[in-house]
């Protein structure tokens, strides 16, 4: 059985799932709405929200865009 890589959680990790919740919240959305409105898979939009994921910028536009922020919005503190 091999072993699974893992990334060291940084603190980036939460700010960006409290903003996520939180903006999210506000819009009303579910996590499958928001995967949806964002073309991600509904499990690791969920990942990302629990700070689970090490997220690419790439996909970070993404949900800023479904979101209708900018994506700088995500990492703000």
């Amino acid at each position: 059985m091999g072993l699974v890589k893992r990334t060291h959680k940084g603190p980036l990790r939460d700010v960006l799932a409290r903003n996520m919740r939180r903006l999210r919240a506000a819009r009303g959305l579910s996590q499958e709405a928001l995967a949806h409105e964002c073309g991600i898979n509904r499990t690791y939009l969920s990942g990302v929200e629990r700070s689970e994921r090490n997220v690419s910028i790439d996909n970070i536009a993404r949900i800023a865009k479904g979101l209708r922020v900018s994506p700088s919005k995500l990492l703000e503190e």
